[in-house]
């Protein structure tokens, strides 16, 4: 995809930003279709989660920076929503998981035991060993990890996945950490109740189906959002349609976008025929003189197609 000046990880955060845009993701692949998570009970959280690790000797510091992280109020409580997006398969992304929550449940614990510290709060020998006193609790973290491309998914999901094979008796007793995964090309069974979100998860599987047809059909008439357009074109890996989307200050309509995305590929079909061709006559010794009058490029074109050959 060429570049657009805008990074991917800025369009996506911008759209799941949006509180309703989020609570219909996690009501839908998460709770089921349930309105679990109120959009107007969502608060932002620091995606930062770098923390510096220690245990006796050892000692490292660990810079880790989530995508998008939300708390959200459920009954008396809360629990801590996250959603990492990616882009290429990650064979340790079940690991990559644990590691975030597991970070994101250590800054909490550093929270808390800072605020005793703070009150001057009396402690026990055995509080005051991790700074956590009986009664504290920490809250649950979920975390969405939305997979986007054409490619199948044939990574691990779980921290099983990733061990070899184990024994029965120590299968038994392994604790295991399975990830919440999300794959856009096999999200039809999912019917989200933000239209802006159904927009983008129906039009991008369309499109990675080579179904322009049933976009026409369903979005012909349509004018969609500006960040949704843009969210579909980083899905879709099209700078074009991105360009589309951010251009536009009332929306963008998507049939015009995708006419616009197969004239381009035609050309750049053309284009690649033509390299070929003149490949083929350089490779046969034709002189430069006949290579351009046959393809109509000029002399420094068929020079930098030479220069690559050798």
């Amino acid at each position: 995809m060429r570049n657009t000046g805008i990074k991917p990880d800025v369009i996506f955060k911008n759209f799941w930003r949006d509180n309703g845009h989020f609570a219909s993701l996690f009501n839908t692949v998460v709770f089921g279709g349930k309105t679990v998570i109120q959009p107007e009970a969502l608060k932002e959280l620091d995606t930062d989660v770098s923390n510096f690790i220690k245990f006796g000797k050892y000692e490292d510091s660990l810079t880790r920076t989530r995508d998008v992280v939300k708390k959200a109020a459920h009954d008396t409580d809360f629990v801590i929503l996250g959603i990492e997006n990616q882009r290429k398969i990650h064979y340790g992304m079940p690991l990559r998981v644990m590691i975030y929550d597991a970070l994101s449940y250590l800054k909490e614990c550093q929270e808390i035991a800072g605020k005793h510290k703070e009150a001057g709060d009396k402690a026990t020998a055995e509080e005051f060993l991790s700074g956590l006193h009986k009664g504290d609790r920490l809250h649950p973290i979920i975390t969405i990890v939305l997979y986007y491309d054409e490619k199948p998914w044939d990574g691990a999901q779980s921290l099983k996945d990733m061990i070899g094979d184990m024994p029965s008796e120590i299968s038994g007793v392994f604790s295991d950490y399975r990830m919440n995964l999300l794959q856009v090309r096999e999200s039809s069974q999912y019917h989200f109740d933000n239209e802006d979100v159904q927009t983008i998860f129906e039009i991008t599987r369309y499109i990675y189906q080579g179904e322009f047809a049933k976009v026409k059909k369903f979005y012909g008439e349509k004018t969609v959002k500006s960040d949704v357009g843009a969210v579909i074109g980083v899905m879709t890996d099209s700078s074009l349609i991105i360009e589309e989307a951010l251009e536009s200050k009332g929306g963008i309509n998507m049939c015009t976008a995708l006419e616009k995305l197969e004239e381009k590929g035609r050309e750049e079909g053309k284009l690649e025929g033509k390299r070929e061709m003149i490949l083929a006559f350089l490779k046969a010794g034709a002189d430069t003189w006949m290579i351009k009058k046959a393809s109509g490029w000029s002399e420094e074109e068929i020079e930098a197609i030479r220069r690559k050959m050798e």
